[in-house]
């Protein structure tokens, strides 16, 4: 049997035993959402030994080369030493410099210590405490000077029962900063481009659109948001005012029938999808059948927290 070294803590784990589920067996209350390499929760790093690792790809060479490792995609397989992320002490620093409240839907803006560099579309790993949460970034790099996550606060939660407490000043932390499916490509310039968003996945591609008029896309841009009630179209008046959009707002009792109304103008249209699962997936059915090429469809998917 292995021994997994953490700090001074020695522990005899079975061979090819889930790394994640480990650390927790153990008592360490490493954090984790997805476990299937997309939130980066989960993050710890390899001090000694290397761990077998099913999703290399999900993170960056250079990461991988400081030894950083997803626990839910590692199996231990031989002696390992590893440290945990430590948000205080690898997070970077920020501060709440704006919170409002749209219904349920808290807009957070914040600053970090230190400028980072990221695309429209990205996720960011928070830390509040010793709870993390994936969310995906709503800001407009170059343009804004803050961080904006648009978080949906309808179920209470770990995260989100301590988010709502938060005040202008307040300190937290970031840990990984990692793109997604979603992404505004200039490429894209002469090709219709549509985005569809359920409930608060609009956070991701309110940035993605305006990327794209920054850039000066020439074809044209329709975003259709679906929500469950009326409060739930947090963004509804800033998305009519887009000047070179053409913005829907649709109760999710009415989803289908906007759906069908859906025609692409051209077999080039690119779609860029996200929300929960459900939905992402009457979005990308309705689109196979609206004749959008699958390769064409990026989607991106919330997963339900705690």
């Amino acid at each position: 049997m292995p021994d997994l070294l953490v700090g001074e803590r020695r522990i005899s784990v079975s061979t090819g035993s889930n790394l994640l589920d480990a650390l927790n067996g153990a008592g360490l209350n490493v954090p984790y959402s997805c476990r299937a390499g997309s939130c980066h929760a989960c993050l710890v790093r390899c001090l000694d030994g290397e761990p077998e690792d099913a999703l290399p790809e999900a993170l960056q060479a250079d990461k991988r080369e400081l030894g950083w490792r997803l626990a839910c995609q590692c199996r231990v397989t031989a002696d390992l030493q590893v440290a945990v992320f430590d948000p205080q002490r690898d997070g970077v620093p920020a501060r709440v410099c704006a919170r409002d409240w749209f219904g349920d839907v808290l807009r957070l803006r914040l600053t970090p210590q230190r400028a980072l560099r990221y695309q429209a579309g990205q996720h960011v790993v928070l830390w509040l405490g010793s709870v993390a949460r994936p969310y995906s970034l709503a800001s407009l790099p170059g343009e804004d000077d803050f961080l904006e996550l648009h978080i949906d606060c309808r179920r209470p939660g770990a995260f989100c029962s301590q988010a709502r407490g938060l005040q202008i000043g307040d300190e937290m932390r970031l840990g990984e900063l990692r793109g997604g499916a979603l992404h505004y490509d200039p490429d894209w310039q002469d090709r219709p481009l549509w985005l569809l968003a359920a409930g608060t996945g609009l956070a991701p591609l309110w940035g993605v659109a305006r990327e794209a008029l920054r850039q000066g896309h020439r074809a044209g841009i329709k975003i259709l948001h679906v929500a469950h009630d009326d409060a739930g179209h947090y963004l509804k008046p800033a998305l009519l005012q887009m000047q070179g959009v053409d913005a829907e707002c649709v109760l999710l009792e009415n989803l289908e029938e906007a759906l069908a109304r859906l025609r692409p103008s051209s077999r080039q249209t690119i779609a860029l999808l996200c929300g929960a699962p459900a939905s992402v997936e009457r979005f990308a059915r309705r689109l196979f059948i609206a004749g959008v090429p699958r390769n064409q469809v990026l989607a991106d998917m919330f997963v339900e927290h705690a």
